[in-house]
């Protein structure tokens, strides 16, 4: 058989194998035998690609997938849930930088007289895009690793004139991409190459700036999708099928699940992208007219207790505070306990809780909570009304009324979970401050609120320790 058969086929295999996998990451019950299925997909893609190209020395080859097993094992075994988010920012820059070596390798590949092309204006272009992309992702993924691990502030970055300062990068980008694609010179395809890679790995850095830690989950899928873009490019460049197939899904993906986070918070990705969105007040600014004013109402766990003890109807609505504290599995316990004393629980998961999509899935799922008591925004508000309590942990922003009630709050018209419509809430909290998003939750205020302090995990346990020694006496 002829050996391009073999390796398209072996490649269209590979590329089956991660559309399953993608699809079966859809569902809890499935997501695991689909990163399964979609990992020997990408071994399978490796493996006959290194059969098939003419590899001079595997040396170095051999190096490379012994230390990327070794890094991969270890932050599969060691990085914290709490940290996911900063791990998915590091790969997707990861990606871009490889990404942005390829088509470098490649242009100078090419320059040195090694290699021959058909279409030298089409490699030219898709190298430049490989590069910018890839340069993009990179830069964007440092800084949004930063604010998402608090090594930097999660406040977005401002200053006088940055819109026109990122317009005029972007000019010079293409600028230098068009000299880049149409020059015949040697140098000044040298110059040109120079240009757009330092402007995008600038670009990358100060259109991230801007962007709020209460936007992250948008900016996280936003630079998943330029990562396989910027992938698929590379693909073109080297002329590798199974990687633009690759690279497609993930971008395409990641601007699907882009468009869900930005219509979960009523806000274009414009908005996101430059509107500063979480930026501290000016010292002097006046309170908003439709501000809530009131004092924080502090409750005990053994007063917890007491209300939890005579409900019936619960829903539990996580966010950032129980990844910080991995509360996750005080949390499955608490039902559980709850559920025994013949309380109905269910688990209402924003779409943009925590700070990357699908946070409080993965920790829940880690914690063994049967996914049928995870339920929508959609499904859960018609019912809210009718919950004894509702148990906020650090869920700052998807369920400030301000969304609804205030039209001057920066996230008016933001959808909510209805919280504040239990007869009931109980909010654990570490402390009085504000959430990543540094805006006041007008549901602390409002007078059947009650403040759980200190950290979540230990606050679960206490309201558990009172349901077991109920059971015990």
């Amino acid at each position: 058989m002829n050996r391009e058969i073999i390796v398209n086929s072996a490649y269209i295999a590979a590329s089956i194998l991660f559309i399953i996998g993608l699809k079966m990451l859809g569902r809890q019950a499935t997501a695991r035998k689909g990163n399964l299925l979609s990992g020997l997909g990408m071994l399978l893609a490796i493996v006959v690609t290194l059969l098939d190209r003419q590899v001079i020395e595997y040396t170095w080859i051999v190096v490379g997938l012994v230390a990327g097993s070794v890094i991969g094992v270890a932050c599969a075994r060691l990085v914290k849930m709490t940290t996911m988010p900063e791990m998915v920012a590091l790969l997707n820059g990861f990606g871009g930088l490889a990404s942005l070596i390829v088509g470098t390798a490649e242009y100078f590949r090419i320059r040195g007289g090694t290699v021959t092309t058909e279409n030298p204006m089409f490699t030219s272009s898709v190298i430049f895009l490989t590069i910018l992309i890839g340069g993009i992702t990179f830069t964007g993924s440092m800084l949004a690793f930063g604010k998402l691990a608090e090594w930097l502030s999660g406040r977005p970055t401002l200053f006088r004139g940055q819109h026109i300062v990122n317009s005029l990068l972007v000019v010079l980008t293409l600028g230098a991409g068009v000299a880049f694609v149409l020059s015949g010179d040697p140098e000044s395809r040298l110059i040109a190459v120079g240009v757009f890679t330092v402007v995008s790995l600038v670009l990358g850095w100060t259109l991230v700036m801007p962007i709020g830690g209460g936007d992250m989950p948008v900016v996280i899928s936003l630079l998943n999708s330029l990562s396989g873009l910027a992938a698929c490019a590379a693909g073109f460049v080297i002329g590798n099928n199974v990687l633009v197939v690759a690279g497609c899904l993930v971008g395409t993906s990641g601007v699907i699940l882009t468009i869900i986070m930005c219509k979960a918070m009523n806000r274009s990705l414009g908005n996101v992208l430059f509107s500063g969105f979480g930026a501290a007040p000016a010292p002097d600014a006046a309170p908003t007219p439709g501000a809530m004013t009131g004092e924080l109402k502090p409750i005990s766990p053994e007063d917890t207790f007491s209300v939890l003890e005579a409900a019936r109807q619960v829903v539990i609505i996580p966010g950032y505070g129980m990844a910080v504290s991995q509360a996750q599995h005080a949390v499955r316990e608490l039902a559980e306990l709850l559920e025994q004393n013949g309380a109905e629980v269910r688990f209402a998961i924003h779409p943009v809780a925590g700070r990357m999509p699908g946070h409080m899935n993965v920790l829940l799922a880690e914690a063994n909570v049967p996914y049928e008591q995870l339920v929508e925004m959609d499904a859960v508000n018609p019912v809210m009304s009718s919950m004894d309590v509702a148990i906020v942990i650090g869920a700052n922003d998807v369920v400030n009324p301000a969304a609804a009630n205030d039209p001057t709050s920066p996230i008016h018209g933001m959808p909510i979970i209805k919280a504040h419509e239990a007869r009931t809430v109980i909010c654990l909290k570490r402390g009085k401050g504000t959430g990543f998003s540094g805006l006041e939750n007008q549901l602390f205020l409002l007078p059947h609120t009650r403040m759980l302090y200190g950290d979540a995990k230990n606050s679960l346990q206490g309201v558990a320790a009172e349901f077991k020694s109920l059971a015990a006496s």
